[in-house]
């Protein structure tokens, strides 16, 4: 396995990776390979390489501007190392970015309202007619059961709970059937589809299928989500703004470096996306 690796990772190519004469040991990139996992090994190993040559870039930035690291800490008890308080140094000192201010916040809240409404909650009843899709003639046992079964609590919609109890193989029999409280993305997506296109008291025209078997699917109570105020999300938007026009500072400082470089043994295409520290 070791063999195959190194095999597609360059090792002995004419142009060693270095940034302005300073030389990248491959050894180096080897070990920071394990941070940037991809699908194929000479991926992750231009990955790592790019990585290290922006670092370097940095750092070298740092050192001509004479900034002296200043590392810090977090509360978990991790420090920085001297090299990444330089790098954040220099980006502090550098990289310009705007505060985002009231009307610009409130602009993305309202072109973003969906972002910011609560989900719809279901309050939803079912009876289960285990059954595996790859055993056909269970599959269609459960299947001639559970239309049978509809069939009768469609005549008689008092009788869902007892019908639960007594067919379901889901552990909410005892319950009657009852599931309590569902959001988009908790049930699988057969069974949201046909539950969502319910009215509140309705039960389904036809059994559901899931991967699960059958339902029986009883809409109970919808409680519509609401959107949220600015005031509860303004620290949120006003975060989410701040970072991204950062990572957009970042990077466009990053390849104004990167222009102004002497880079050998690696290309940099995109590489401006990758994270400083």
């Amino acid at each position: 396995m070791t063999c195959a690796v190194h095999a597609q990772i360059p090792t002995d190519g004419p142009v060693p990776v270095s940034v302005n004469g300073v030389v990248i040991a491959r050894d180096v990139i080897r070990r920071e390979m394990q941070q940037h996992p991809a699908a194929k090994p000479i991926a992750a190993w231009q990955q790592a390489a790019r990585f290290l040559v922006i670092r370097e870039l940095l750092l070298q930035r740092a050192r001509q501007l004479g900034i002296a690291p200043q590392p810090v800490g977090d509360d978990s008890g991790r420090r920085e190392t001297d090299e990444e308080a330089m790098i954040r140094g220099l980006i502090e000192r550098e990289v310009a970015v705007p505060e985002p201010d009231e009307e610009t916040c409130r602009r993305y809240y309202v072109r973003n309202g969906a972002r910011f409404r609560s989900s719809d909650i279901y309050e939803a009843s079912h009876i289960l007619f285990a059954a595996a899709p790859a055993d056909r003639e269970a599959y269609a046992r459960a299947r001639a059961e559970a239309c049978a079964v509809l069939a009768a609590v469609s005549e008689r919609p008092e009788s869902f709970a007892q019908m639960a109890l007594a067919y379901s193989r889901c552990p909410s029999a005892a319950q009657g059937g009852n599931l309590g409280q569902i959001t988009r993305g908790q049930t699988t997506p057969e069974f949201e589809r046909a539950l969502m296109a319910l009215a509140p008291g309705e039960l389904c025209s036809e059994p559901s299928a899931t991967r699960y078997g059958f339902h029986i699917i009883r809409l109970d109570r919808k409680h519509e989500g609401r959107t949220l105020p600015y005031e509860a999300v303004a620290g949120r938007i006003a975060d989410y703004l701040r970072e991204s026009v950062r990572r957009r500072a970042d990077a466009q400082y990053i390849a104004r470096l990167v222009s102004a470089a002497r880079i050998e043994g690696i290309d940099l295409a995109g590489a401006a996306a990758l994270r400083v520290h």
